[in-house]
């Protein structure tokens, strides 16, 4: 019962989803709903997160792996976003004095507070957005954002296509990032993923499984362990309990970049794998959501343009 007033509570937070641009993509066994890009009206308004790809929910065989995790809404929080969502560091922001500009890939040019270090958990002014563009096909949608900050020196052309597989249960997310500025684009770029798998809880049911064997690097406080290539919960997370470390023993290649999550009780799981080798890894979770995140580097010379992909494959267990 208590699970289920849990998330009766969060489903208030989108109540008002068909308020929200947004558009549907179906290969006939995956069922996925996306937010679109809005300055305005868009679901998600802060600056933390890319603004395309966000999935509101997607299904396959009645199972749901994305989701509502968070209690609060607000267009302008930073993380009230759904969906394997992913987060680039800032370009230009050290030497930036405050007042100036900087520049976040998919969410625009920002205007610099009066903080040293960026605070990814505020929310700074937007300058420009920059120009997005959408198209959709029955099973692939296409996100295209240009920005040109003269300040700063950076601009480029970024597009970011969420694929369907054809008769498989499987979505690729397509990444181009073309530099069409002055200076070189090096930064990194990380999935936070947020995945609610069913509506169910963090905790014994579910497993997070690598191709090594991962040593973490903080104390999982009794609430979590590693055994062996899995990550496994020891309990059920209550409501104020997280999770969070980094992971290390992965090696220089992309072969590492392939991790399973699965829940028991629901029978519901996914694979994601990556085609570029892991920066680092980061694992996050609390009650309403488990967060393996991958980092990857960004590296762009003026005129040249970087191609990545991560795949997402859905899959029911025995």
């Amino acid at each position: 019962m208590k699970c289920i007033l849990l998330f009766s509570a969060l489903a208030v937070a989108s109540l008002t989803a068909a308020d929200f641009p947004q558009a549907e993509i179906s290969n006939g066994l995956i069922h996925a709903k996306l937010y679109l890009p809005d300055p305005e009206h868009g679901y998600y308004q802060a600056t933390r997160f890319d603004w395309s790809g966000v999935i509101a929910s997607l299904e396959y065989k009645k199972h749901n792996y994305f989701g509502v995790w968070f209690e609060r809404y607000d267009p302008k929080i930073h993380d009230a976003i759904t969906g394997p969502v992913e987060s680039y560091g800032p370009l230009g922001y050290e030497e930036a004095k405050p007042g100036g500009t900087f520049v976040r890939i998919g969410v625009g040019v920002l205007r610099k507070p009066d903080e040293k270090q960026i605070n990814d958990f505020n929310t700074q002014p937007i300058v420009d957005s920059g120009k997005w563009t959408v198209r959709t096909g029955a099973e692939w949608i296409e996100f295209v954002q240009v920005i040109d900050d003269a300040s700063s020196g950076y601009a480029y052309i970024y597009r970011k296509t969420v694929r369907l597989a054809k008769d498989k249960p499987e979505m690729v997310l397509e990444h181009s990032l073309k530099n069409t500025g002055k200076r070189r684009i090096e930064t990194d770029v990380y999935q936070h993923n947020f995945f609610v798998i069913d509506g169910q809880p963090s905790g014994p049911d579910f497993v997070v499984k690598f191709p090594f064997e991962p040593r973490a690097t903080h104390d999982l406080t009794g609430l979590a362990a590693i055994d062996g290539k899995q990550l496994v919960y020891l309990k059920e997370l209550e409501k104020g309990q997280y999770i969070y470390t980094h992971l290390q023993g992965y090696g220089a290649t992309a072969k590492d970049y392939d991790f399973r999550v699965e829940n028991r009780k629901s029978g519901a799981g996914l694979r994601q794998v990556g085609d570029r080798p892991m920066s680092k890894l980061a694992f996050w979770s609390i009650r309403t959501t488990v967060c393996p995140e991958a980092f990857i580097d960004v590296k762009v010379e003026p005129g040249s343009e970087m191609n990545w992909q991560t795949l997402y494959e859905f899959y029911t267990l025995p």
